[in-house]
């Protein structure tokens, strides 16, 4: 079901008068869900601590709590401006299929039938990235799940998520989300920076090929990259613009780069914010006249009941562990969206 509303926007990108139109409006978002793992050990990767016998003490009850919490802020994400729960989303950090079916079946989700889009990773973990996606509104064609091969200085694989790209039809019109999760900065930002490097060298090749086949190619890139935007990753590699007045045919818009020197971020980390999670897209998706899907806004979303309401971390994202203790939050960070929009006749 389409839904479509008449809305009086602030439209950045167009030079007339402020007016009213009706807009269809479609919302796609990414969320980090910090360890969203079942309680069953699982030999095959270090999931040891998020069992009941583990470390974390990972209980059925305390699963079911953050099914709960994951599900109710994912039906929110954007429902501001789209009063509904997004159309895509993309979501990393999760064990297997199984936990990301527990999701879109409980019943904070259950009634916008969403769609899995999956594939397991060789991450040492065991966590993955996927995409939701609603079945009233997009119809995947084609999908695909790209290994990055990293090496340590000892010339050891060092294994991490793969990325996710999937082509479809969102409401008859194809587009492209690509979902990351890139390599932490464990051992220091600086240490850790090539293993990023070459993650966004597979995106761009990803990206190239993409358009080699379509130069028109509508895509939209979503995750958690661990860099901000404006690390050499962003910068140096994938050469994603902030002006959207910058751009050519083949350019990359990232939107979120504004937010990010407004002092914004989607996680903090002694006293700092940082914008790891993002979305970021091809110029295709700037489009004046909008008769076909185009980049309305993007945000972070940052109710307050995500926020660890007092104490040292206040205004930090609550998390669902804290200095080893169980507390019972959400997510490590905020998600992230950004609307897409087209004019009805």
């Amino acid at each position: 079901m389409q839904l479509s509303f008449i809305i009086t926007l602030f439209l950045p990108l167009l030079s007339f008068a402020q007016k009213a139109e009706i807009y269809q409006i479609r919302t796609i978002a990414f969320y980090n869900l910090e360890n969203l793992f079942d309680t069953k050990n699982d030999s095959l990767i270090y999931d040891e601590d998020r069992t009941p016998e583990g470390k974390d003490n990972w209980t059925e009850e305390r699963y079911l709590a953050k099914i709960e919490h994951m599900s109710k802020v994912i039906s929110e994400i954007g429902s501001a401006d789209n009063k509904t729960a997004p159309d895509i989303i993309g979501v990393c950090e999760v064990e297997n299929l199984d936990v990301v079916e527990d999701l879109i079946h409980h019943e904070n989700l259950a009634k916008y039938n969403y769609g899995i889009i999956h594939f397991d990773s060789p991450d040492e973990r065991g966590i993955d990235v996927a995409l939701l996606y609603k079945k009233s509104a997009f119809v995947p064609v084609n999908f695909n799940s790209h290994r990055l091969l990293l090496f340590n200085l000892e010339g050891k694989r060092d294994y991490t998520r793969d990325q996710l790209i999937v082509q479809g039809l969102l409401d008859n019109e194809k587009i492209y989300f690509m979902v990351n999760h890139w390599p932490s900065r464990s051992g220091g930002e600086a240490r850790s920076r090539r293993f990023r490097l070459e993650a966004a060298k597979l995106n761009k090749r990803i990206i190239d090929s993409v358009q080699r086949q379509d130069i028109n190619a509508k895509i939209i890139s979503m995750g958690d990259f661990n860099d901000d935007p404006i690390d050499p990753s962003f910068k140096k590699i994938l050469k994603v613009e902030k002006n959207y007045k910058n751009l050519d045919s083949l350019s990359l818009y990232g939107p979120m780069e504004k937010l990010f020197k407004k002092g914004r971020g989607s996680l903090a980390y002694r006293d700092k914010w940082n914008l790891f999670d993002q979305l970021y897209m091809t110029s295709t998706l700037i489009n004046e006249e909008r008769k076909s899907y185009s980049f309305w806004k993007v945000g972070i979303f940052t109710p307050s009941y995500l926020m660890d309401p007092k104490g040292k971390y206040e205004g930090y994202p609550l998390r669902t562990y804290a200095g080893g203790s169980y507390i019972g939050g959400y997510s490590d960070h905020f998600p992230v969206y950004l609307h897409l929009i087209k004019k009805q006749n």
